[in-house]
């Protein structure tokens, strides 16, 4: 089914008639989510939507895109929703979210474009910041991640959280003893104070492979990074918008091989994952999914590693590919 269908083909003027709904309740402190898009409007537009119908609507929505197209079946809201072509990346592009926020607000909120959230994530989110001044940063669980498929319609992600949201009372559990690693760049929030002025690495470019562990790291340092038992959402993992094979997988060991030398993220987690991504490309580009490019992650694998032996790489060659 197209992507389009699958958000029922909301569009501009569709959106602009989007009820924000009345809190149950109010914040102590003042939210912003910034979200960097790239190639998937009508995603990042249901993705919105969502967050404009929480049980707690955030202060202000900044939706950073890369080129016009981006942004095209979004309509500004003044004073809720700011759109802004940015720079190209990840890391560029939530920076540039980061300059918009500046130090009006008390937490930022990063979301993939393709996170589908709990209708309670940004209200139960606030809450932990308020009750537990120890922790900086959350993360919370993803209930089913399409990056590891072909990927998730929106209408099945929105059945998943749906029942999730139904049928599972809140537990209020928040682990500190988070492992370093996993999948917290799309859905995750700081203390603003702690970001104060750390940025997303912008050596790393394009789909900037383990930003989202170098940033979290450098803010690790001023307190607890924590995960919510009761922050749940489903990722989509749509695969437009998303670099080719064969620059992912030269991202997967240039950025992780510039990330250890920073020391930002330990060597070993970094050595767990450059491992079993080169195994898993090796061996299934034998048989790849039809939903990945096995070949170009491989091919982009491999170039890597000679650069790494002639003393020639940096996560900047991909700009070249």
């Amino acid at each position: 089914m197209p992507i389009a269908n699958c958000v029922g083909l909301l569009g501009r003027a569709k959106l602009a008639k989007v009820m924000i709904k009345k809190p149950i309740k109010k914040a102590k402190s003042k939210i912003a989510v910034v979200i960097a898009t790239r190639g998937r409007p009508d995603i990042v537009a249901a993705t919105v939507k969502r967050l404009l119908g929480q049980s707690l609507v955030p202060d202000h929505i900044y939706v950073i895109g890369s080129q016009a197209s981006d942004i095209a079946m979004l309509k500004p809201i003044k004073g809720k929703l700011t759109t802004l072509v940015g720079r190209v990346g990840s890391a560029h592009q939530r920076n540039d979210g980061l300059a918009l926020t500046g130090k009006r607000y008390d937490i930022i909120v990063f979301f993939d474009d393709d996170f589908i959230p709990s209708h309670y994530w940004i209200e139960r989110m606030a809450e932990v910041f308020d009750t537990k001044g120890d922790v900086i940063g959350l993360s919370g669980i993803i209930l089913d991640d399409g990056t590891k498929t072909a990927g998730i319609s929106v209408s099945d992600a929105d059945a998943i959280v749906e029942r999730q949201d139904r049928e599972v009372a809140a537990t209020h559990k928040v682990s500190n003893s988070f492992a370093h690693g996993g999948n917290v760049g799309c859905n995750m929030a700081y203390r603003n104070s702690a970001i104060g002025s750390i940025r997303f690495d912008e050596n790393l470019p394009r789909y900037a492979w383990l930003e989202d562990s170098d940033f979290r790291a450098q803010v690790e340092r001023k307190g607890n990074f924590a995960r919510a038992s009761d922050l749940w959402g489903v990722h989509l993992g749509h695969k437009h918008g998303r670099s080719s094979g064969v620059t992912l997988g030269y991202a997967q060991i240039a950025n992780s091989v510039y990330l250890a030398r920073k020391g930002t993220v330990p060597k070993s987690y970094i050595a767990r994952m450059l491992i079993r991504n080169f195994a898993a490309n090796a061996l299934k580009s034998l048989k790849p999914e039809p939903y990945v490019d096995r070949r170009g992650r491989l091919k982009g694998n491999l170039t890597a590693l000679r650069d790494l032996l002639r003393g020639k790489l940096s996560p900047k060659r991909i700009l070249e590919m």
